[in-house]
């Protein structure tokens, strides 16, 4: 239902009740369910709706999911919610949080912990890298509701055997030619996208960005593989001519049109075989290519975990709603509405998650298992930026000679680490 409809709803309630000379018993203030709202973005498969309308059900009158809905963009989502904490918004009860959130969200104290009983019940059967982007300080801040990944997506009427690193798919890429399918998609546009690549990339190497909330890392040697990769990508013919505009959807364009490689999440599986058939059939999936040969990848990892605001009125009726939402049962309805994988990995060996992703759920399981989170800082939206201003575009990187690109990015990151988070 939405906020517009259940106002009227509640209107036309409360006119009714007073009409009959009885002053109580109207919004949750007597004897009605209380109205949680829930700031999330929205999902085209109406997933959110769904679990909103399960939970409100299920709290046997106690309260009921009023959905406030964000736009698809992140950075629109962010801006909107801070604007409203920053102002202390008390009709703000469970938020949607981007995994990138949770630091600069529990440092300014827009959000409530979780402690006890209730947080080993939200954070039981939860990926260890989930859990890490849903805490801060040694402290659980939100309750993981689906996880993401991305997985490297090839033609396997291309490709007999796909590669385990960049520079063997990018060889790959250039011995079959432009003409031939020899391009690889991915997201190089100047966004948060472009961040999610080098931070797997980074860690992939082996260092990571930060070692703590405001401890730059960047070991020199590992960084600097990573970033000749980069350079080497990205000044290659198997780089896309849409290469430092490209996103999510470009990349599942160019894949749809013929593109040999394309590194993405798992929608686009689903996307090709609504769009593309004769390439879906030919799709393969395998593992987010690595850095090192011989060296496990770290592959990049999304999703939102739901915090509790602050400055709810009813804090712990938004704790019980938020263990609903996250429920398995709740998990399992968003992985079969809208193909997001689930936060708990004893789902996987289900039939909804089997079908969602066909032959390749075992291996989304292992990627989230094994993936590297970005940096886990208040000043992230600070650090991203400073990424993004350093290495952008990829093209300016030099694959024999990366160490003016390191110097330049050890360098803004720790100018990111060091200024207050934006607001």
């Amino acid at each position: 239902m939405t906020g517009r409809r259940r106002a009227c709803l509640a209107s036309v309630a409360c006119a009714a009740v007073l009409g009959a000379g009885i002053l109580s018993g109207c919004g949750g203030d007597g004897g009605g369910p209380v109205s949680l709202k829930w700031f999330i973005a929205i999902q085209p498969g109406g997933s959110i709706q769904k679990v909103a309308e399960t939970c409100s059900k299920e709290s046997g009158g106690k309260y009921d999911i009023d959905l406030e809905l964000l736009p698809t963009d992140a950075s629109q989502q962010r801006e909107q919610l801070v604007r409203r904490l920053g102002a202390e918004d008390s009709s703000i009860d469970l938020i949607g949080m981007d995994v990138v959130w949770t630091a600069e969200f529990a440092n300014a104290g827009w959000i409530r912990k979780w402690t006890g009983a209730d947080a080993k019940e939200v954070s039981r059967g939860v990926f260890k890298p989930v859990l890490e982007t849903a805490s801060f300080d040694g402290d659980l801040y939100g309750a993981p509701f689906n996880s993401n990944t991305q997985l490297l997506w090839y033609r396997k009427d291309l490709v007999p055997k796909p590669p385990e690193t960049w520079d063997e798919m990018v060889q790959m890429a250039e011995k079959l030619g432009p003409a031939h399918g020899g391009q690889i998609q991915l997201q190089a546009n100047k966004y948060e996208g472009f961040t999610v690549w080098a931070n797997a990339m980074i860690e992939s190497a082996g260092t990571q960005i930060l070692s703590g909330p405001e401890t730059v890392d960047l070991a020199q040697g590992p960084t600097e593989k990573a970033l000749a990769s980069m350079g080497l990508m990205a000044n290659s013919s198997a780089a896309a001519p849409n290469l430092t505009t490209s996103d999510e959807d470009t990349a599942r364009l160019g894949f749809e049109a013929g593109a040999a490689f394309m590194v993405n999440y798992t929608f686009a599986y689903g996307s090709a075989k609504e769009n593309a058939p004769d390439v879906a059939k030919n799709m393969g999936a395998a593992r987010y290519p690595g850095i090192v040969p011989g060296r496990e990848s770290k592959p990049p990892l999304g999703g939102f975990n739901l915090g509790i605001s602050s400055y709810s009125k009813h804090p712990e009726l938004a704790y019980e709603a938020a263990k609903c939402l996250t429920a398995p049962k709740q998990q399992l309805t968003v992985t079969e509405l809208d193909g997001l994988a689930p936060a708990r990995s004893g789902l996987y060996g289900t039939k909804v998650v089997k079908k969602a992703f066909p032959g390749f759920a075992d291996l989304v399981k292992e990627s989230i298992e094994t993936a590297g989170p970005r940096p886990v800082t208040p000043a992230y939206q600070d650090v991203s930026l400073a990424i993004q201003d350093a290495l952008h575009p990829p093209t300016k990187i030099d694959p024999d000679d990366p160490g003016p690109a390191y110097d330049e990015l050890k360098d803004k990151v720790q100018q990111g680490v060091d200024r207050e988070g934006l607001l």
